[in-house]
């Protein structure tokens, strides 16, 4: 019988074999918006992942592009500061081409900042196929209608000009862009509940925005619903797309919302990591513990060498524990 003294020594076997390669400044964050620090000397850089995809690195979350003969796509843009990095960055790697589309994982403001300086610099697509192709002011920027709301009910209130141009309901939207499938799938209250998980199909490589991070435990927002049980979905989903190429290894590339890429055995490590101290939460919870004790017992104490910075450990049993809880 598991008891809650052989309980915290649970753990995956094998698990701790892959460690950090490359490190980003990660940003912590309680809501959409907040007082950012001086970011002017933030340098952005860029790496060609597979495909027709590229990964750009500077403040905040990881910023995804997609480049081909239509044009540029473009998922989460950072910060207003660092958006005009962004942009160069864009330019120097697809020349001439103009960016259509962008994409938000969610709602917080180290995805969104600079929504509005990279939609200005875009055309969207207002007609096309038999209809003369004509085009539109600015990019088309969509999300989820859950980030929308919470772009629109936060306090402070996001911009009107950082909301989303377009926006869906439901667990799936989809288009096809540079001869690309793109698929965007919701998964419910996860790290919000507006969080998208992007499949960029012919190139094989997946955006995940924050519901997947390589550089410690994910932030649970409560304050905009987010819930441990849709996060583990959101895994799930990725999971299920991914493809390995040989021993689990290579094969679908992962974007994470902060860090570094990462491929289905990394996310699959991940998943298996909070589902266990998920269900070690809940077991608690079942003895009739509250959080203090649960907290004193340290469900996560093997996972917080490789996971924990400051005090994100006993923010994310917290988080879990008020999840279970509802």
């Amino acid at each position: 019988m598991i008891n809650k003294f052989t309980l915290n020594w649970i753990s995956v076997s094998g698990f701790f074999h892959k460690f950090i390669t490359s490190c980003l400044l990660l940003v912590v964050f309680i809501g959409p918006v907040f007082a950012q620090a001086d970011l002017s000397d933030v340098e952005v850089r860029s790496y060609h992942v597979q495909g027709n995809v590229w990964l750009l690195q500077g403040a905040g979350g990881n910023v995804t592009v997609q480049i081909g003969d239509e044009g540029v796509l473009v998922v989460d843009t950072q910060f207003a500061e660092t958006a005009p990095k962004i942009l160069e960055e864009i330019r120097r790697l697809a020349p001439g081409k103009v960016i259509r589309y962008v994409l938000n994982t969610h709602a917080h403001s180290d995805h969104i900042g600079g929504n509005q300086i990279i939609k200005n610099a875009g055309l969207s697509f207002f007609a096309g196929g038999e209809a003369e192709e004509t085009f539109g002011t600015g990019a088309e920027v969509i999300a989820h209608e859950n980030a929308m709301l919470t772009m629109a009910t936060s306090d402070p209130e996001v911009p009107f000009e950082l909301w989303p141009t377009e926006v869906f309901i439901g667990d799936q939207y989809d288009f096809v862009f540079n001869k690309e499938a793109v698929l965007l799938f919701y998964n419910g209250r996860a790290h919000t509940n507006g969080d998208l998980v992007i499949f960029f199909r012919k190139s094989d490589v997946i955006s995940a925005g924050d519901v997947y991070s390589t550089l410690g435990y994910p932030f649970i927002d409560e304050s905009n619903f987010g819930h441990i049980n849709g996060i583990i979905d959101a895994l799930n989903t990725i999971i299920r797309i991914a493809v390995p190429v040989q021993n689990q290894e290579g094969g679908t590339m992962i974007i994470s919302g902060h860090g570094r890429l990462a491929d289905e055995a990394d996310v699959v490590e991940y998943r298996d990591m909070i589902t266990i101290i998920r269900d070690r939460v809940q077991y608690l919870i079942g003895q009739g513990m509250g959080l203090d004790e649960i907290l004193e017992i340290r469900p996560s104490r093997d996972y917080d060498g490789r996971y924990a910075t400051g005090n994100s450990s006993v923010a994310f049993i917290t988080a879990i524990y008020n999840g279970l809880n509802e």
